[in-house]
């Protein structure tokens, strides 16, 4: 199958032993859900100033917990789309918004979801599309991606982590980050949620605004002396998987990588 090469991707091709982190701990809060838009009470949204949560405490530390990645065009920038498009192209007013509103612009946005991890026993690596590092729910590293979302699907990513080993857990970070060389996260709205076998969803926005940013460190899972903690982290970089791992001490080696071609 024909593929496609970025000069400054990464996949891993090494592993060794680290540290962990601790944390605070978190607040219920009503959100709005990012696919229907309806109001919904039973969500916790994670912010600056509420951070965190304890999976724990409310009872939902085992079963599969399901961490999803989805994003859209900001309406600002759809707004200011379409309205350059109409002064250079006034005919396109006399068609239905749905043909303007998915124009190659938005398509163009390739935002992927990955997990730097680290088990109890010291092995460390990551799970992401790019180098097809799939992972396995079942086994080490007990982290799951289901597939690649190339175009921002409702649907988006999906990633499951096995909660009933997590003893074997240390740490998990959830990030996403862009695959294609065009920084985009100032052009999306995008929303990581995290789905526990019991309680509420967890949801951390990706709202600030950062034009040359090509990753994020979303959140933080991690096993505290028996307690498994989410933590949120939002912190953007301006390089890939690599100057992840140097932020949080991870210690992998990394090398070149790539995906597969997808025609659509």
């Amino acid at each position: 199958m024909p593929s496609v090469r970025r000069p400054d991707s990464f996949v891993v091709s090494h592993v060794d032993v680290g540290a962990g982190m601790g944390f605070f701990d978190g607040i219920w809060r009503r959100e709005i859900d990012f696919d229907s838009g309806s109001a919904a009470s039973n969500a916790i949204e994670l912010t600056k100033r509420h951070h965190q949560v304890s999976l724990t405490k409310q009872g939902a530390a085992t079963g599969n917990l399901r961490v999803n990645l989805t994003w859209r065009m900001r309406t600002s920038d759809i707004g200011g789309l379409q309205r350059d498009s109409l002064l250079r192209h006034p005919f396109k007013a006399l068609k239905p918004p749905e043909v303007m509103g998915h124009s190659q612009s938005m398509v163009n946005v390739d935002l992927d979801l990955g997990c730097l991890y680290e088990l109890m026993d010291g092995t460390k690596g990551v799970v992401q599309p790019l180098g097809g590092l799939l992972g396995d729910v079942n086994s080490p590293p007990y982290v799951k991606l289901s597939g690649d979302d190339r175009f921002g699907s409702a649907s988006g990513e999906t990633m499951y982590v096995n909660l009933d080993h997590r003893d074997q857990i240390k740490r998990l970070l959830v990030f996403v980050y862009i695959y294609d060389q065009t920084p985009a996260f100032d052009r999306t709205h995008a929303i990581v949620t995290l789905y526990p076998s019991n309680g509420p969803r967890i949801e951390i926005g990706l709202d600030e605004r950062h034009p040359q940013a090509r990753s994020c460190a979303v959140v933080m899972i991690e096993n505290v002396k028996g307690e498994l903690v989410v933590r949120r982290e939002v912190k953007f970089v301006y390089g890939f998987q690599a100057e992840l791992d140097r932020l949080y001490g991870w210690g992998l080696q990394w090398g070149r990588g790539y995906k597969t071609k997808v025609e659509r």
